[in-house]
């Protein structure tokens, strides 16, 4: 079977279904190959949603075991239903793709099921489950297909004692002990939910801090928080091996100096970053270029092959739903005509843990490298009014300015909510606000937001509410 269109995607994920959207908004014909049984890619099915469906669930169990006895609240004989927050979490993600699949039908995507593959330029070939080969032959095509957990080569995935992130948003019960290689955002997510859930969780990091290249007070902030809610942290330290047995998994590791120590766990998460999905889909038989394992493309998304563009994970960048989908939309603007564009300089990147921890722009040690004068603000939030009224005190908000212009260059918050108030700090620099222009800013009292201002205003040395 033949069918012609403009535009022909392949992945559905959240690069892939947003250019899908925009492209049918801006009056092209779309067509979007997926293999999933469900739109939405790894995103909605397998990642951000369920994960933080199961963040809020298993917050919502600690606090009832601890955190509410201080508003004066009782909670006895507080128990776990795992089977039921499990369902909770696939009932999420089931209206999150069946809104998704609405949507397409609603703008005039045609969505293919199976596989797709760049056969030639203008042509892509689709092998679903069952059934003829689809040709899709179409002016244009973009390569979302994503990426998956990276592993390690001495320690390969079972699907049961050492899992991917994938696996772990979906065990069937929660393990005595759990061992997470690598203290990125899914490692602390992840950690956060069984360890909340009453796992030992023990997260061994290579580098020495959490949350590599991020605000380091920031990181040893979120680290001394997670560590009081008992999950222990063991830097600096390399795994180099591993024995599995039949009911745990002991793993040989490495501190500096070459001290040899022992982990061992009854499920070890490995997560250890993602890799493009670039291999099976026509790549290397077009010959087209890549930049180590992502598919390299010039400013307007364009491969070394003319109207073959590439998105999201499997090209250069940080691997965010949120950078996926604005490049989605700034692709398909640009196929309909229009100037599309992504500011790689301001997107915000949120570890969803308890405190939150949320950053956009440059961190204090970037702006010394690169010899920039700067001047930095923060505030508590146990000076916030709201937060005390919460009772979730921990973290502050940080802003960073240039010491001449006073213009943003950096917001690092951590604390609760963390990944909501990032947005303010988003919005001031995409318009290239000064600290000025947020602290002259009316901000509703009470509210977590103040925070943000009054480390605007302890930019110039005047916070309101602290000495």
């Amino acid at each position: 079977m033949s069918r012609n269109c403009d535009v022909a995607i392949i992945g559905a994920g959240s690069g892939g279904y947003v250019a899908a959207i925009r492209a049918a908004q801006l009056g092209l014909s779309v067509a979007l190959v997926e293999k999933g049984k469900t739109l939405g890619g790894t995103c909605l099915n397998v990642g951000c949603i369920p994960s933080k469906s199961l963040l809020e669930s298993s917050e919502l169990y600690a606090s009832a075991r601890g955190k509410l006895a201080e508003h004066g609240i009782t909670a006895e004989k507080v128990s776990l239903d795992l089977k039921a927050m499990m369902r909770r979490r696939e009932q999420v993600v089931s209206k999150l793709t069946g809104g998704l699949a609405y949507i397409m039908k609603a703008r005039g995507v045609e969505v293919v099921r199976g596989i797709g593959r760049l056969a030639a330029p203008g042509r892509v070939v689709v092998t679903p489950e069952d059934g003829a080969e689809i040709e899709l032959t179409s002016r244009s095509v973009i390569l979302a297909t994503g990426s998956g957990p990276a592993a390690l080569p001495f320690l390969p995935f079972d699907g049961k004692r050492i899992v991917d992130s994938t696996a772990a948003i979906a065990l069937s019960r929660v393990p005595r002990r759990l061992v997470v290689i690598g203290a990125g955002a899914i490692g602390l997510e992840m950690g956060s939910v069984w360890s909340r859930l009453g796992s030992e969780v023990t997260v061994i990091e290579i580098t020495e801090g959490l949350l590599p290249g991020w605000d380091r007070e920031l990181a040893d902030g979120l680290r001394r928080e997670l560590t009081k809610q008992g999950i222990r942290f063991e830097l600096s330290t390399r795994v180099t091996g591993h024995q599995a047995g039949a009911r745990s998994v002991k793993l040989q590791a490495e501190k500096p100096g070459g001290e040899a120590v022992e982990y061992a766990g009854d499920v070890v998460l490995v997560a250890v970053g993602r890799k493009p999905y670039s291999e099976g889909v026509g790549v290397e038989e077009l010959g087209i270029e890549k930049d180590g394992p992502a598919i390299r493309v010039d400013e307007r998304f364009q491969t070394g092959i003319p109207d073959v563009y590439a998105i999201g994970d499997v090209i250069r960048g940080p691997m965010l739903a949120h950078k996926a989908e604005e490049e989605g939309a700034a692709v398909a603007e640009i196929l309909a005509g229009r100037p599309g564009h992504v500011d790689y300089e301001i997107i915000p990147n949120v570890v969803y843990t308890w405190p939150e921890a949320a950053s956009v722009g440059k961190t204090e040690r970037q702006l010394e490298e690169e010899g920039i004068p700067h001047r930095s603000g923060s505030f508590p939030f146990k000076a916030n009014g709201r937060a005390l009224a919460m009772g979730e005190t921990a973290g502050w908000a940080k802003v960073l300015a240039h010491e001449k212009t006073d213009r943003i260059l950096g917001v690092h918050i951590l604390g609760p909510q963390a990944s909501t108030l990032i947005a303010e700090a988003v919005t001031a620099m995409a318009y290239g606000a000064s600290a000025e222009d947020v602290a002259r800013t009316v901000h509703a009292h009470p509210t977590l937001a103040e925070a943000v201002r009054e480390a605007a205003l302890d930019v110039d040395g005047r916070p309101i509410h602290r000495l």
